[in-house]
């Protein structure tokens, strides 16, 4: 894996039999995108994603989706995650904490989380089709575990409410966003700080 970072920002390139990965991501960014992971949905939650966190994030993915969607899908999150994380630094001066309740149309989910440097995902959420597009939706849990667990965050997603699968997907995804725009903002007021009694994150 090759890596650079500076100024809040990362590149990098992972490759595995199964996938090549190639991010680029600014944390402190208008939320633009070009993302193509060759998975139509998971390229509109992506979207989405980088655009209600405005980070600016460009992604390029080869995978076996010839097998089936989920290498390419974790792989995904995994890349997402690191880069996220080497951005971010010692994460000195960062509010660390965000939460969002985000609606979209008959879907409510929920989502908090704490850039606590332990990867953690705690997921409630149901869907009523096994697919969206070619999107396993069994693979979306394993997007969010990755991400998680590699961005060192601790994340809660709840589903409070929700009968079509497509909106709740999409109201994780932008409840994830919005927590994680929150939560990697710079506190004026302890900008030079690190936010933890620990004094490490």
């Amino acid at each position: 894996m090759q890596q650079a970072t500076h100024n809040r920002r990362a590149e990098l390139k992972r490759q595995t039999k199964e996938t090549t990965i190639d991010v680029q991501v600014v944390l402190d960014g208008q939320g633009r995108y070009d993302i193509k992971s060759g998975i139509g949905f998971l390229d509109h939650m992506l979207e989405l994603w980088t655009r209600h966190s405005l980070m600016d994030v460009t992604l390029k993915a080869r995978g076996d989706t010839q097998v089936d969607c989920h290498h390419t899908t974790e792989d995904v999150g995994i890349v997402l995650g690191l880069a996220i994380k080497q951005a971010l630094g010692d994460k000195r001066g960062i509010a660390r904490y965000g939460h969002a309740l985000v609606p979209m149309d008959e879907a409510l989910v929920l989502v908090a989380l704490d850039c606590s440097g332990r990867g953690l995902l705690s997921w409630s959420v149901n869907f009523s089709d096994e697919k969206l597009g070619t999107l396993a939706t069994a693979s979306i849990r394993e997007w969010f575990h990755a991400f998680a667990l590699n961005s060192g965050v601790t994340l809660h997603v709840r589903q409070l409410a929700g009968g079509n699968s497509h909106h709740s997907a999409e109201a994780a995804f932008k409840g994830c966003a919005r927590a994680l725009r929150q939560a990697i903002a710079i506190d004026e007021r302890q900008k030079e700080a690190i936010p933890s009694t620990k004094g490490t994150l």
